[in-house]
Formats: structure tokens, C-alpha cells, sequence
């Protein structure tokens, strides 16, 4: 372009510009993660949730990993784990004690809840987990998970 006026050269790159934010663009599949991906994040939601409660003997119950059809070629991914705290502690305070730590590990909200008295229900949609905050008795926290079907 040397030899062009300085507002022709303008021009000419402006054009350039906008033939280029207008180009088609590769369509890519959404953000959603494969449910390996989900299942991993899973794993690492629920264990960092007992790290946070400073669970002791934490035990992994269902190590997951394995794809568990859903239909339509879709699959889904469990995980779960257990730790203990103060042996006096009781299950509707150590339920609550997980509500009130989880949001510290991923934006769960909550799905079900009727009492401390019952399994608490969390999700994460962007995460697409679904966590399960229980106690099996005093000083037990029992976490489980799954993943949507993806």
C-alpha cells in the first residue's frame, strides 16, 4: 500500500477488519463437560469439602471413574466419601456444618432440604454435580455424589 494517501490505507485495513469480525467462525460444542470431566470434578468437590470441615480418616466409599449409561448415549459419574469430626457431634449439626462449608468449595445451591434431620441436596450447574450431604451418626459426615447426565 505505499503509495496510497494515509485515508485510503485506513480504509482499506477498516474494511479488512470487518471482513474478518464477520467471518464465519468453526461452530464448537457448548461448555458442557463429559461426564469424566464432571466425575473428576466431583471427586475433587467432595473431598475438598471434608478437607475444609477438617474431617479425620476420610475414606472413599465409591471411587467412581466409571461411566454409568443414562441413555441416548449419555452417561452419568458417582463418588463418595466419609470422615469423622468430634465424636459428639451430631448428625443434624454436622449436616448443617456441611451446608454451611460447601458453598467455600463451588456456588451449590440447594435442591433439597426439609430438616437437618435428612439428607441436604446440593447442585452445581455449571459444574453439572449433584451432592448429597449426610450424616450416618454422631461424628460422621457422609458426602456423596453424582454427576448429570451428560
Amino acid at each position: 500500500m505505499p503509495g496510497l494517501p494515509v485515508s485510503m490505507r485506513l480504509r482499506r485495513i477498516a474494511v479488512v477488519v470487518a471482513l474478518v469480525s464477520f467471518a464465519p467462525i468453526a461452530c464448537t460444542e457448548d461448555d458442557t463437560p463429559t461426564a469424566a470431566q464432571a466425575g473428576q470434578t466431583l471427586k475433587n468437590h467432595i473431598l475438598r469439602l471434608l478437607k475444609e470441615r477438617n474431617a479425620q480418616k476420610v475414606t472413599i466409599t465409591d471411587p467412581g471413574g466409571k461411566d454409568i449409561p443414562c441413555g441416548d448415549g449419555r452417561a452419568k459419574q458417582t463418588f463418595a466419601a466419609t470422615g469423622g469430626d468430634l465424636p459428639n457431634r451430631r448428625p443434624d449439626t454436622l449436616r448443617s456444618m456441611l451446608l454451611g462449608t460447601v458453598q467455600h468449595v463451588a456456588p451449590y445451591e440447594v435442591v433439597s432440604l426439609r430438616s437437618m434431620n435428612e439428607p441436604i441436596r446440593v447442585s452445581d450447574s455449571s459444574a453439572k454435580t449433584l451432592l448429597t450431604l449426610d450424616s450416618s451418626g454422631d461424628g460422621v459426615y457422609v458426602v456423596s455424589g453424582e454427576t448429570e447426565c451428560l
